[in-house]
């Protein structure tokens, strides 16, 4: 199955276990030590010597945190741990954290800790079109700072993966939010460092409180800007 990602890319997904699963624990200490690991040796060789680890220490845990959150915040998927190295220069050929969708929103796990995501990563142009009107529009655009400014109170990032280092063309430079008006697209982020809660079922609510407050974000993305009407790159 295919899914699309915050970058607009369509990868492999796996679905979430129906089966049942085990109550949310947290991610134990080797899921780190197993990430550590393979940024160290990113080797065939490493991947099945520590496969069981990956299994029972990373995966297992995120399909529980899953299992939890699908009620609230919707379906999940959790993308295989395989690179696609088709078009990259880089060739290792495993990533370096795990990685899933639930809802509208997106959880992470490496050796540096646990992140969550919310919003588009890249628009289409028809979408970054549809974006930068609404951002000059006052009362779109202002709710926009708004949501922004909420979010940065929270400790919760809001950017673009890719900004332009002027104005868009036809937009003024002195525009009051030219600094989102040159973002390619917009992603709310937060990363927490390795600590020892994230061993214990409150790394649950740590997600689940990030998705709650970055909700009226997606809300305003999915009013204002829209899935993509431009056929997909082949």
């Amino acid at each position: 199955m295919l899914a699309v990602t915050m970058t607009g890319q369509l990868l492999p997904v796996l679905i979430a276990s129906e089966a049942p699963v085990m109550a949310f624990g947290g991610w134990p200490e080797e899921a780190m030590d197993f990430y550590e690991g393979l940024e160290a040796d990113n080797s065939r060789s490493y991947w099945l010597a520590h496969k069981h680890v990956y299994d029972g220490c990373v995966y297992a845990p995120m399909a529980e945190l899953l299992a939890e959150l699908e009620p609230e915040h919707g379906e999940s998927r959790i993308y295989r741990p395989y690179r696609d190295l088709r078009f990259s220069k880089n060739k290792e050929p495993y990533k370096t954290a795990i990685g899933a969708h639930v809802g509208e929103g997106y959880v992470q796990l490496s050796a540096a800790g646990l992140a969550a995501g919310n919003g588009m990563y890249q628009m289409a142009p028809d979408q970054l079109d549809r974006y930068r009107q609404a951002v000059v529009a006052d009362a779109s655009g202002t709710a926009l700072e708004q949501l922004a400014a909420g979010l940065a109170s929270q400790d919760i990032d809001v950017s673009g993966r890719d900004s332009l280092k002027t104005a868009p063309r036809g937009y003024p430079a002195d525009h009051p939010r030219i600094g989102l008006l040159r973002y390619k697209g917009l992603v709310a982020w937060k990363q927490w460092p390795v600590e020892p809660w994230l061993g214990t079922p409150a790394a649950k609510k740590y997600v689940a409180e990030f998705l709650v407050a970055t909700r009226p974000l997606g809300d305003w993305l999915a009013r204002h800007v829209g899935p993509s009407d431009q056929p997909e790159r082949r």
